[in-house]
């Protein structure tokens, strides 16, 4: 509902803008609270069970999983996005599925940026680039043009669904790979720019606000440093030791 009444708020935006109607009655509605949906994480076990059970899919599980590209940007990608040598990926593009088309245009906040894939990809992706044009999707589908969103339809299950309870896990969507992508580089010690930077999110606020939950250990440290930097100080010698002297300032 929410998503309908941006829709809908934006199109009066215009025709106010145009003179078309004095003012946008969509405006100052109060709208139900948006429950965000908890985020799955997965470990790296579970991500290379779930890639290897994806078969002939197991590159595409493995980069959304430890990139963080969107599902659009990753079947954007062409092979000459792909920077071995450097293992680095441009990512300039977004395929979304409208209806029955997929409309490519540029990332959802408008941006390019290069992201890096560990050295763990790399078999993955050589096997993936083998024999293949620079201009060939990097991810395509059984047709050679873009992948289609996976989804259950007509009674049979998607690759990612079968590839699900292949590997024993629970449901999950194919975003949640991309949380699991931000979970991964938090626990490997990357700060909230880089994580941002990585994700293509429009400030490093955004990425607090996402993923607050996984910064929680950031928190402890905080307080941790606090209780040091206290205990070095001539207060905290004098609390340690209560029989002891106040310094002399």
């Amino acid at each position: 509902m929410l998503r309908v009444y941006g829709v809908l708020a934006g199109v009066l935006d215009v025709a106010v803008k145009d003179r078309r109607i004095l003012s946008n009655p969509a405006r100052g509605v109060n709208l139900p609270r948006k429950v965000r949906r908890e985020h799955r994480y997965l470990t790296h076990e579970q991500v290379h069970a779930l890639a290897l059970a994806s078969g002939e899919h197991r590159a595409l599980v493995l980069v959304l999983a430890y990139t963080g590209l969107r599902w659009g940007e990753a079947i954007g990608l062409r092979v000459r996005d792909l920077d071995l040598e450097r293992r680095r990926i441009s990512v300039s593009t977004n395929a979304v599925e409208v209806g029955r088309e997929i409309q490519v245009g540029t990332p959802k906040t408008h941006k390019r940026r290069v992201v890096p894939f560990p050295r763990l990809l790399e078999s993955a992706l050589l096997e993936q680039v083998a024999q293949r044009d620079g201009e060939e999707l990097l991810f395509a589908g059984r047709d050679g043009f873009h992948m289609r969103r996976v989804r259950v339809s007509g009674g049979s299950r998607s690759w990612f669904k079968t590839a699900l309870t292949q590997a024993g896990l629970e449901p999950m969507t194919l975003h949640d790979l991309r949380h699991t992508a931000a979970s991964m580089s938090i626990s490997a010690g990357a700060n909230v720019k880089a994580v941002q930077r990585m994700l293509g999110h429009a400030s490093a606020a955004m990425t607090l606000d996402i993923y607050a939950d996984l910064f929680d250990d950031d928190l402890n440290a905080v307080s941790d440093r606090l209780d040091d930097a206290f205990a070095r100080s001539s207060v905290g010698k004098v609390w340690a030791n209560p029989g002891s002297a106040p310094p002399r300032t």
